[in-house]
């Protein structure tokens, strides 16, 4: 972990296996048995993976479309609106 925890995420990493690896990491963050700098090395390829499984899903709502059909039985597609 400890290299690796000073690794920059890939960015071609799947968000299943960076989920995979921020839950073995929260595990062993809530054990508590990791030495304190281990901890802290964690910590910080915890909050990465975090930030990395964020931008996965903000891209895949990106990708989301609307499926709407009108009145007159038309379909259309329209962008994702989260505020609706």
């Amino acid at each position: 972990m400890t290299a690796q925890a000073l690794e920059k995420i890939d960015e071609t990493m799947d968000f299943e296996k960076a989920l995979a690896e921020l839950e073995t990491i929260v595990r062993s963050l809530d054990s508590g048995k990791a030495p304190l700098d281990d901890s802290i090395k964690a910590y910080e390829r915890g909050i990465a993976l975090k930030n990395h499984c964020e931008k996965k899903l903000e891209q895949a709502r990106l990708k989301i479309e609307k499926i709407s059909v009108s009145p007159n039985g038309k379909i259309t597609a329209e962008p994702f609106d989260a505020k609706e």
